[in-house]
């Protein structure tokens, strides 16, 4: 009989943004004064209604499985959303609820792709998307962009990257972990291309609520055959401070979205019940402090980067991180510490100066670094000046 594991798991590489935010809670726990600007988590509360209506399903006993796609008033309310917040056009039986974004990404994935099937992958790009594509015995085609077309492809960019063995674009917007945000002319251009080759779109749009001075659009709005060959993929976790809950979900052509639930029901079964009735509750009652707010820590870490030697930093327009380049410290060294990329400068952040962040070779971005600004006003007051004090001695 043979042992061990199968080479699809073994292959699996662990999510660095996991393991960083570990080994910080860990140092934190030992005691050791970090500040945390690696996780990808708001620091709002849940909002005090989804709260409520989660007790409430426990003390209504409403904590059987439900229905497997979700239950029917959560499909039927986050198709009105969509209506609402994009214009578009959605029944409750368009609708498949998930544990999870990252769920409804993985369902997608592996209802899509056929062994050899090509995805074709923006970068930078969040970490779980190639692992994801791989899992599903697809190839990642990876696009470099960077900040000289503001880290978004353009459409001469996806013609070159289409080949006959395309299956899938995937598009991020607004993205983790630059924060760019296409434009509606910028996605007009990419449409082009994906309906004169006819590949599907899975566009994940998880931060699409949080926004800054731009208007956030669909991919899934540019016609109805657009709408039919791309799932949308969204939840709650960001918008509505809802990370631990899992509550996600993904919109498309009814055929899919019936197979995807046929899927589901062999993995997940449904989402959790009461967290169904909190995300029901959530979808009236978003915290309309967090855009401002988010907004104004934006700026500052902006301003405060600026003034700093060997960064430079685009401005995002959407999300919750900015993405610095630090190619300007390759070479040089911290005291007697080397830095030959960005594993090094995060690496001697995180020891040096106790500031936790991720480096941009977690995205298939060398030359920059992902901060995350979901903390208080005050840490991120702390951390810009420990970072400010560490590249001054970076010679």
């Amino acid at each position: 009989m043979a042992w061990g594991l199968s080479d699809r798991v073994k292959n699996i590489a662990p999510s660095p943004t996991l393991s960083i935010d570990a080994k910080t809670k860990q140092m934190i726990a030992d005691g050791v004064d970090v500040v945390n600007l690696s996780v990808g988590e708001p620091d709002f509360g849940t909002p005090d209604v989804a709260c409520s209506a989660g007790k409430v399903a426990i003390d209504e006993q409403f904590t059987k499985y439900t229905a497997v796609p979700g239950i029917v008033e959560l499909r039927k309310k986050i198709a009105a959303f969509l209506k609402d917040h994009a214009g578009l056009d959605y029944t409750a039986d368009d609708i498949l609820v998930s544990s999870g974004a990252k769920h409804s990404l993985y369902n997608a994935f592996m209802a899509l792709c056929n062994p050899g099937d090509e995805v074709i992958l923006p970068a930078p790009y969040w970490v779980s998307y190639p692992e994801m594509i791989r899992l599903a015995q697809a190839e990642p085609v990876v696009i470099q962009t960077d900040e000289s077309t503001g880290f978004k492809i353009t459409p001469e960019q996806l013609e070159r990257a289409v080949t006959p063995k395309t299956k899938v674009l995937l598009l991020n917007s607004p993205s983790n972990p630059t924060g760019a945000v296409y434009t509606k002319a910028e996605l007009q251009a990419l449409a082009e291309v994906i309906k004169k080759h006819q590949f599907y779109v899975i566009s994940d749009e998880i931060y699409d609520q949080l926004v800054y001075d731009v208007e956030q659009v669909s991919i899934a709005s540019f016609g109805e055959e657009l709408k039919q060959r791309t799932l949308l993929i969204n939840g709650f976790s960001k918008a509505y401070s809802m990370t631990g809950w899992r509550v996600g979900y993904m919109a498309g052509e009814r055929s899919l979205i019936k197979a995807m639930t046929s899927f589901q029901s062999h993995t997940t079964a449904n989402p959790a019940s009461i967290s169904q009735r909190a995300a029901l509750a959530a979808l009236d009652h978003r915290d309309e402090t967090m855009v401002p707010e988010f907004r104004w820590r934006r700026d500052y870490v902006l301003e405060r980067i600026r003034k700093m030697p060997h960064l430079t930093c685009d401005t995002p327009s959407g999300a919750f991180y900015v993405f610095p380049n630090c190619s300007a410290t390759y070479g040089k060294s911290y005291r007697e510490h080397a830095i030959k990329d960005s594993d090094d400068f995060a690496s001697l952040l995180l020891e040096q100066a106790k500031i936790a962040l991720v480096p941009g070779s977690s995205f298939s971005a060398p030359n920059n670094f992902r901060i995350s600004y979901a903390t208080s006003r005050e840490n991120l007051a702390k951390a810009m000046d420990r970072l400010e004090a560490f590249l001054n001695e970076v010679k």
